[in-house]
């Protein structure tokens, strides 16, 4: 898979006008918050990742409701900002509208592709990352069956879920997945009480293995597979450490990479436009082992899934994307 796919005017660095002095970054945050525990505040550890080796600063906003997107996007061109960063596939239309308006700004978005000649779109393969923990979900569950809680019920989500079928189905045939959406609205990110009371009905329906990709909704999702005693599946950053014992692993999703690159393009005057794809191939997604989950993850189930991994690397397991068509064939 190529990394860049680069628009016509990639000879042009988007940041090659700007002088080292213009550089000032800056990140709007999603609804959810930067310290959402998943998404957001893997963007903001990548932030902070780069202030710490680098001593720039950034400027930042948090979204609460989805009015304050564009004004905040706005505003910060305005004060000079640049790069700036807007996370997540509902900053889309807000970052096409206000480069339109401030080309000699560069931009990035990290979930969507924004077709603007001063703007990188970053948007990542989660299907080959659920696919992973799928093979993880299938092999720890003991009674069959297992289960995904997806946050707001957009065709990105459905390609967590449908990756994480396929990689269940491919471990073991015989796997029953149960799946629920939390809703059809943004709110859908931020709602841990639903996100806990679609996981219990999961367990009562025999599930022993949950994979939440909802944001800070997925917070419930984990509290309420400790309290079960079942198994959850983190995702984006590593949410292993949230509740030790329960926690089967966490689906990788390296925004935090993708932020701190942003930043430090854009600090050389070298972030360039265009659509970049990170996948396995690219360390862009994986799973999460380390003291928290060792002890559920055994030789045999690491065994499996390197297998799974070496395979989608070489093209030999074709993980279906449910975005290219809608579709989930598993």
């Amino acid at each position: 898979m190529k990394q860049w796919v680069l628009a016509a005017v990639a000879a042009i660095g988007i940041g090659a006008a700007a002088e080292a002095a213009d550089f000032k970054p800056a990140v709007v945050f999603d609804m959810g918050g930067k310290f959402d525990k998943s998404f957001n505040e893997g963007v903001y550890e990548g932030a902070e990742r780069f202030k710490k080796e680098t001593g720039d600063s950034y400027l930042e906003f948090e979204v609460t409701n989805e009015t304050q997107r564009e004004q905040a996007i706005r505003r910060m061109a305005r004060r000079g900002a640049n790069p700036i960063l807007g996370v997540g596939f509902a900053q889309g239309p807000a970052i096409e509208k206000v480069a339109k308006e401030y080309p000699d700004t560069s931009f990035a978005i990290i979930d969507s592709v924004v077709d603007v000649p001063n703007v990188q779109s970053i948007v990542f393969n989660e299907h080959e990352g659920s696919f992973l923990v799928g093979v993880l979900a299938a092999k720890a569950s003991k009674s069959g069956t297992i289960s995904f809680v997806g946050g707001m019920d957009i065709p990105l989500i459905r390609r967590f879920a449908c990756g994480y079928v396929g990689g269940a189905q491919w471990a073991n045939k015989d796997i029953k997945v149960i799946q629920n959406m939390t809703g059809s609205t943004p709110a859908a990110w931020n709602d841990p009480t639903k996100g806990a009371e679609l996981a219990r009905s999961q367990f009562d329906r025999g599930s022993d293995v949950v994979f939440a990709a909802a944001g800070s909704t997925g917070l419930g999702v984990l509290q309420a597979a400790d309290d079960a005693k079942k198994l959850a599946i983190g995702v984006d950053s590593n949410q292993n450490y949230l509740h030790p014992g329960t926690m089967l692993t966490s689906m990788l999703k390296r925004v935090d990479i993708a932020a701190y690159n942003v930043f430090m393009a854009g600090k050389k005057g070298e972030l360039k436009p265009g659509i970049n794809v990170l996948g396995l191939g690219e360390n862009g997604v994986g799973w999460a082992l380390d003291e928290h989950n060792k002890s559920l993850v055994s030789e045999d189930m690491k065994a499996l899934v390197a297998k799974a991994e070496a395979g989608i690397k070489s093209g030999d397991i074709k993980v279906h994307d449910y975005m290219a068509d809608n579709t989930c064939p598993y």
